[in-house]
């Protein structure tokens, strides 16, 4: 019976599913199965549910595309230019996700006419999905330097080669090598193991795992730990 005077839109949730792989970062694409724009190259997308908030309509879809629980997700932000969507006057709200993709099953591929696009070769995507990446990429920029999100994007025990390709693949710029392992070395939260990777090299590089719970200690007794330092 209220605001019945009021125009009404449809709201949309859309995800930026990132993953980490080959010291590269990707994005997870799809093409759209419908009009308009069918057969276009999208992010990944849905609409809330009559009983869900937007939250929950992302962590819903993000799962639907994954096949995974649990993840990081942040909003983006809200998208309503008026001409934004062809087919009605659409309001998306972005989320973007980091995942392992050691965890992903990639029979979901398939089913959702989907592919992992490294970021570097995104080319067209409909809509302001574009823009939306950009966004995403900024925050994500942002809470890696102080955060350690990046963290979401490595299997749970990773060499400190893999590490510094993440941050690379991150901030898409070259990081030097001793000033990356001295910055570690000061920060102390990841514990090495007695295991090497001797796939990538003959003579092999160990591996390590954050420990979240020493980061965790860290930042209780007032320590600043500070990513972005590396660089």
């Amino acid at each position: 019976m209220y605001y019945q005077q009021e125009a009404k839109f449809i709201v949309a949730v859309d995800g930026i599913i990132l993953g980490f792989r080959n010291n590269e970062l990707y994005v997870l694409i799809t093409k759209r199965i419908f009009e308009p724009l069918k057969g276009k190259r999208s992010l990944m997308g849905g609409f809330p549910r009559i009983h869900e908030s937007l939250d929950e309509a992302a962590v819903r879809v993000i799962h639907e595309y994954t096949g995974l629980k649990n993840i990081r997700i942040e909003q983006v932000g809200a998208y309503g230019d008026i001409d934004r969507d062809l087919g009605s006057r659409v309001i998306s709200v972005a989320y973007y996700a980091l995942i392992n993709m050691e965890q992903y099953d990639d029979k979901l591929n398939r089913s959702h006419h989907a592919e992992w696009v490294n970021i570097k070769n995104i080319g067209k995507l409909v809509l302001d999905h574009n823009r939306m990446l950009k966004d995403a990429l900024k925050i994500i920029r942002r809470r890696a330097a102080t955060r350690p999100i990046g963290f979401d994007l490595l299997p749970q025990k990773f060499t400190l080669p893999q590490f510094q390709a993440l941050y690379e693949a991150i901030y898409q710029t070259a990081i030097d090598k001793r000033n990356f392992r001295n910055r570690i070395q000061q920060m102390d939260i990841l514990e090495k193991l007695d295991e090497k990777d001797k796939l990538n090299s003959k003579k092999g590089a160990y591996y390590y795992i954050f420990n979240k719970k020493k980061y965790d200690m860290l930042l209780e007794q007032g320590y600043s730990v500070s990513f972005i330092h590396i660089f």
